[in-house]
């Protein structure tokens, strides 16, 4: 047992001071934590890669997924985001990459001699055919063109090109599809259907109630955080006895969690990612490291070749193909956001190989290639995105997914947006009055002030109960709301409008925390219109 704690102290310190090298570089964390075993492992003999790694290595792809779900990829951004030409292009996308992958990784119909059956083909090719939204986000922000229509654009594009080549390689992996057929891939269709709507409902529905009424009576600190561990090993063991691989089913378990109230998210996430990050994340591609081996080289020429080229090829056309075919601008643009890869796809490729599916040397030849992704898409991105002209952005797209509003909003607060002249109706305004001056589509709360003091909330869904022949000698301040939410100035516009969202508020007062002085209002409309607004340059 001493002997495992050892390599496994020395990994994670490693990995986390390697990470510290890189970081100055301006260089992925991924590369810190693989060379980190690499060295440790193959290079330097000091640590093996046993089967008492095993299990922490199972839990770390399944923390993995579940965060590339809860952070990346939600339903209802797919669900916005698949009406219209940018589904089509993606779809285009995926099918021509994922085709010519499957020439270099099936044999047909020319043999590179991987020699794999058709289901371990697919699902190789499916990993060659992601692309990141985690490193497409990181990159435009950095940048500073995620309210850009050009970096919606690709957000939206590359948000639905993840998700379809997941799902792909999840129903390849899958225990039900070791016989490949079309009866199989419905089969497993819909159990990756019926488990998505048991998680979304477990998640929305059971899940957060059951949490806020343990921790009234318990009062057990990180109950969150305990809770949602336990459902996520329950919810991948469930998933491997229904035939789904546990790492998709960890995946469609944190996209559902994606849409948690603000006040479970607020305790969970923090947990979450500080396990993740200081264990989890480092001790998985660590073990990667340990697993790579230079064999890769004796392969012949034309098979590191080909794996090398035809899928980046085919990357690159299939994003032109399905850009031109869906009547897209800019298609250069599109194709270099689709060509960036993460980490999704080396976790992947472990799963591959801990299953027997690949061989050693083809994993660290993959591998490898992932690095050079790693490495250059993102100044590619970067290259291609500010060569992009203000005048050629075009329009911003009709339906922006909420996930983007997670990434865009980074780091903008209430006072960034609130606009301290406004005006608010007066209480002793009659609600006739009200309605005829202040009332405008798509809002349903309104915030009522008096004398700079905040005095209510009107909503416009209690007016109904109200007989219109009263309305003329009816004051609001008879009809408005005093308990209400607030907002402080500091905080951050994403958590307002989760939290606005969750109790179906339009409008939210803005309330100094230390003297409780009314400094104005803002609206769900407004922080949703300050992407877009910012994308068309009216800001």
């Amino acid at each position: 047992m001493h002997e495992e704690l050892f390599s496994l102290g020395l990994l994670i310190a490693g990995a986390k001071l390697a990470e510290g090298i890189t970081r100055r570089l301006r260089l992925s964390s991924i590369l810190a934590y693989t060379l980190t075993g690499l060295l440790l492992g193959p290079v330097s003999g000091i640590i093996d890669h046993t089967e008492d790694l095993r299990l922490l290595l199972g839990i770390g792809i399944f923390l993995l997924f579940f965060l590339i779900g809860l952070d990346e990829i939600d339903l209802a951004s797919f669900f916005a985001a698949i009406r219209g030409r940018y589904f089509a292009a993606s779809s285009l996308s995926v099918l021509t990459s994922l085709l010519f992958a499957l020439v270099v990784t099936s044999g047909t119909p020319f043999d590179f001699g991987l020699g794999l059956e058709f289901r371990e083909a697919l699902a190789l090719a499916g990993i060659l055919s992601l692309s990141s939204l985690g490193l497409v986000a990181k990159v435009l922000s950095d940048e500073g063109r995620m309210r850009d229509p050009v970096g919606i654009e690709i957000f939206i594009t590359v948000l639905i090109a993840e998700l379809l080549a997941l799902l792909l390689v999840g129903i390849a992996i899958g225990e039900d599809t070791n016989r490949l057929s079309w009866v199989g891939v419905i089969v497993v269709l819909g159990k990756i259907a019926g488990f998505t709507v048991v998680s979304w409902l477990a998640s929305s529905r059971a899940i957060p109630p059951l949490i806020v009424l343990l921790q009234r009576f318990l009062q057990v600190p990180q109950l969150s955080f305990g809770l949602v561990l336990a459902g996520l090993f329950i919810i991948v063991a469930a998933a491997e006895v229904m035939g789904i691989h546990g790492s998709l089913g960890a995946l469609l378990f944190g996209t559902a969690m994606s849409r948690l109230p603000y006040q479970v998210r607020r305790e969970l996430v923090p947990g979450m990612r500080s396990v993740a990050d200081g264990l989890f994340v480092p001790l998985f591609f660590a073990s990667a490291g340990l697993q790579l081996s230079l064999s890769f080289l004796d392969l012949p020429t034309l098979t590191i070749a080909a794996v090398v080229v035809i899928p980046l090829l085919g990357k690159f056309i299939g994003a032109l193909i399905g850009t031109y075919a869906a009547g897209l601008d800019r298609p250069v643009t599109l194709a270099a956001g689709l060509m960036a890869k993460g980490v999704a796809e080396i976790a992947l490729l472990l799963v591959l190989l801990e299953s027997g599916a690949i061989a050693r040397d083809i994993f660290s030849l993959l591998v490898v290639v992932m690095f050079a992704y790693i490495v250059f898409a993102p100044p590619l991105i970067s290259l291609v995105v500010n060569r992009t002209k203000p005048s050629d952005q075009g329009t911003v797209p009709d339906s922006v997914p909420p996930s983007l509003i997670r990434f865009a909003l980074d780091d903008i607060t209430v006072d960034n947006i609130l606009d301290r002249t406004r005006t608010h109706p007066h209480p002793e305004l009659s609600v006739r009055a009200f309605a005829d001056r202040c009332v405008v589509p798509g809002q349903n709360d309104y915030v009522i002030a008096s004398a700079g003091k905040f005095v209510g909330i009107v909503s416009l869904s209690m007016l109904r109960y109200l007989p219109r022949t009263e309305w003329a000698r009816t004051r609001l301040d008879s009809v408005v709301r005093r308990a209400a939410l607030r907002a402080a100035p500091q905080e951050l516009v994403e958590d307002v409008l989760h939290r606005m969202q969750e109790h179906s508020l339009t409008a939210i007062p803005v309330i100094e925390p230390e003297d409780g002085q009314f400094l104005g209002s803002v609206t769900s409309q407004e922080i949703l219109e300050l992407i877009t607004a910012e994308a068309r340059g009216e800001s």
